[in-house]
């Protein structure tokens, strides 16, 4: 198939040229990640030339396939899904580009998710609505419901998980907003009225596919997008099509969404300055001047990779997918066992770890916690042993903290926590051991 004619406007109109959205789009395909693709230069300008001018409800997979493609009239996105492969293409360029040399832009670019249009906030104001009308919704292929009703179940899952972080509004008292009543630790250090703060839920989809190619991955392969592609190889059309599912959907755990309730009741009249967010749509300037949450293992959830540096409890996978996960303690005190072995695969009864770690954020203005289990029972158990008063109470005394004391603006800990699990779920948890972190760098 031929290259495509150029999708920058013929005639460029002064209203485009003048424009801050167009302006910063040229800066974007002038830049490195987009020097070797003349056809997602080509498609980043034609859905900005047609949102701008208006058109944004005419972007289609099937619009975009006629007009910038050259595909036949009659032609079926369901059997063709290179706008879609171009278009999550586009998106991790364009991740790419702003946490690299357009990190300083002021106004950000997103395609999100289910959307062909480009939408612009400003970067020092996320929670913006976005400058672009938002499209019609894309047609999506059919699948066999034997294999595609597992996901879905996920799928209602994160769908409850997106509900939970809209369905609290501002508490006001007439047209003011109410002061809330002060938090109880560690709430107050994850809380608060000057931050937002960012739940960041596991990926599923990331979790399925390192077991199936036996690989570990990194942060950076995850952010790219170019993990599965590199480690897995397809040939059916259906597992071609099984990927490109699993690019596009955003799967979580029953574990993270008991965990992000838990979290939102432990924010109190707070709630309002909580969002969750999907890991592949977090980016490492999020970080910066806010609260975040990490929930989920290495292997599902790479974010929580920042921190495993700072902390004496590690996470170690022999061989991915075929041997136990197990907490190193790189530095056992007396009493203490050199490692702690979890469940051998989810869903299994027995004992599974998990870590609760707390550190600054990089901007050290700010915390990042991390609630991580070697399986989902003990991510889970990780929830609940914070949301309880009495948990609390014992891991403020391990840490030396007496609640009759009063309490450092920040204290930086990690602590292990093991939990009794039966049929996917935890029945107890127990507070194992704890480290105090004195002096922490943060996250860089």
């Amino acid at each position: 198939m031929g290259s495509p004619q150029s999708a920058a406007p013929s005639k460029i109109h002064e209203d485009l040229i003048n424009d801050k959205r167009w302006q910063l789009v040229q800066r974007i395909v002038s830049s490195p990640p987009f020097q070797k693709s003349t056809r997602l230069r080509d498609l980043l300008q034609f859905i900005t030339e047609q949102t701008i001018h208006g058109k944004a409800h005419e972007l289609t997979e099937q619009h975009i396939g006629n007009l910038l493609f050259h595909k036949p009239f009659d032609y079926s996105p369901l059997d063709d899904s290179s706008v879609r492969v171009h278009a999550r293409q586009l998106r991790l360029k364009l991740h790419e580009y702003f946490n690299e040399e357009g990190r300083n832009e002021l106004l950000i670019l997103d395609i999100p998710k289910g959307s062909y249009a480009p939408a612009f906030r400003e970067a020092s104001k996320p929670s913006e609505t976005p400058i672009a009308i938002a499209p019609a919704a894309i047609p999506r292929p059919t699948w066999d419901r034997r294999t595609v009703i597992p996901w879905i179940l996920c799928g209602i899952l994160a769908t409850m998980c997106v509900i939970v972080s809209y369905r609290v509004a501002p508490h006001r008292v007439g047209a003011v907003v109410a002061i809330p009543a002060a938090l109880s630790w560690p709430s107050s250090q994850i809380f608060d009225v000057r931050h937002q703060t960012i739940i960041v839920v596991a990926d599923s989809n990331y979790g399925i596919s390192r077991i199936e190619a036996g690989q570990t991955g990194s942060l950076d392969q995850y952010l790219r997008g170019n993990f599965a592609r590199k480690a897995l190889s397809r040939e059916s059309k259906a597992d071609l099509r099984l990927d490109e599912y699993m690019a596009n959907s955003t799967l979580t755990s029953f574990a993270d969404v008991a965990d992000v309730v838990s979290l939102y009741r432990m924010a109190g009249p707070l709630q309002s300055q909580v969002s969750v967010r999907y890991p592949r749509d977090l980016r490492m300037r999020d970080l910066d001047h806010n609260n975040c949450i990490f929930i989920g293992s290495p292997g599902s959830n790479p974010w929580v990779l920042l921190l495993q540096d700072k902390l004496n409890f590690r996470e170690n996978e022999a061989a991915v997918g075929k041997s136990a996960k197990v907490f190193l303690n790189l530095h056992p005190l007396p009493g203490e066992q050199q490692q702690y072995e979890g469940l051998r695969w989810t869903g299994t009864a027995g004992e599974d770890y998990a870590t609760i770690s707390l550190l600054p954020n990089p901007t050290h203005d700010g915390s990042v916690l991390a609630l991580q289990g070697l399986q989902q029972e003990g991510t889970e158990a990780a929830g609940r042993f914070l949301a309880d008063e009495e948990n609390r109470r014992q891991l403020m005394n391990a840490l030396g903290v007496s609640k009759s004391d009063s309490i450092p603006q920040n204290i930086w800990f990690e602590a292990l926590i093991r939990s009794r699990a039966s049929s996917g779920a935890p029945s107890s948890t127990t507070l194992v051991a704890v480290r105090r972190i004195h002096e922490s760098p943060g996250l860089e």
